[in-house]
């Protein structure tokens, strides 16, 4: 190692995230209209109208989730190293959290809060278009503050990915700024993702100076970094943010997606699929795969292919974890 050359990492991808536990349900129409929610959208909402959504959805499958969460567990079943932070209780869905994540190979290091609010929940209504509705309580999970970074584990990773989702909160804004100013320090990039297009509506001011200031890698889909520069077209969006980041991954639903890195321009068509099931975690395990694929060393092609396999497994069944090794389903592609 030469003189101020960063050592090597021990972690391909720290990731800051919500933690909570999806809980997922087939729904209709009348069911959204009933809760007044908006087909395709995330929500916040509080432990009263959480508990009130869940008496009212119907037969549920719990399984460990959250964006970021997502994402490193996805960079795991490829075969990478991976971490997770974020907060939960020690009560029951904190102990699912926890047993999952790790059980995928994930490091997930922090202990469970004492006291506070309960493990965050997200309530995910799936059409029968496969689109999913969010209602999401996040509980202690947006109580993660500056003093929950842990810096050595920061310096050690490639690359620290940020969930946009953890915006919604200071002390969480604190958290994030704190993590990409230690991961630059310590020679590192620092990836964001927009993660929905009403958490962009929200914050798009603060998102667009954290990426100027803070952030080498960008992950969004088109309707985020349409809304991120208001205007409704993709290429006028794609132009503006391009000198604004190292690189940029924009997906597009089924014409694919689009990886740029300087001049350097990708198209990668999204994978086929026999049918859409759920739509839930696509974006989360396509950041997956770019980040692995850039992690081992792949051109944008090939990383930006790994992520639309992995998009691809995660849609064909309900919930947003891998059913096979993502590892296993590379190698039959690429070889």
């Amino acid at each position: 190692m030469t003189a101020g050359q960063a050592p090597d990492p021990t972690f391909d991808v720290l990731a800051f995230g919500n933690a909570i536990v999806d809980v997922l349900a087939q729904a209709d129409q009348a069911i959204l209209d009933r809760h007044g929610l908006e087909k395709g959208s995330m929500r916040l909402c509080d432990d009263t109208e959480a508990s009130a959504l869940y008496e009212d959805m119907g037969p549920a499958q719990e399984i460990s989730g959250g964006s970021a969460a997502n994402t490193v567990v996805g960079i795991a079943s490829f075969g990478g190293r991976s971490a997770f932070v974020g907060k939960v209780r020690d009560d029951q869905l904190g102990e699912v959290f926890a047993h999952d994540i790790r059980a995928a190979g994930v490091a997930f290091e922090a202990p469970p809060a004492a006291d506070g609010p309960s493990t965050g929940r997200c309530l995910v209504l799936i059409t029968d278009d496969a689109q999913r509705t969010m209602s999401t309580y996040l509980g202690i999970a947006n109580q993660l503050g500056p003093g929950d970074v842990p810096d050595d584990l920061v310096s050690s990773a490639a690359v620290t990915y940020l969930e946009g989702y953890l915006w919604e909160q200071p002390e969480a804004k604190e958290a994030i700024t704190r993590a990409a100013a230690v991961a630059h320090e310590a020679g590192r990039k620092v990836a964001f993702t927009l993660s929905d297009s009403f958490c962009v509506d929200r914050n798009r001011a603060e998102f667009v100076s954290l990426i100027e200031s803070s952030v080498d890698i960008v992950f969004a889909n088109e309707a985020e970094i349409t809304s991120l520069f208001e205007t409704a077209d993709f290429d006028t969006a794609l132009a503006t943010l391009r000198p604004m980041v190292e690189m940029a991954a924009v997906t597009r639903g089924a014409a694919g997606s689009v990886l740029v890195r300087g001049d350097r321009i990708e198209v990668v068509s999204a994978e086929p699929v026999d049918e859409v099931v759920d739509t839930t975690g696509a974006g989360d395990l396509y950041a997956a795969g770019v980040l692995y694929g850039l992690a081992v060393g792949y051109d944008l092609a090939l990383a930006g292919r790994l992520g639309s396999l992995a998009a691809a497994e995660i849609i064909s069944h309900v919930g947003a974890r891998p059913e096979v090794s993502l590892a296993d389903l590379a190698a039959a592609v690429i070889g």
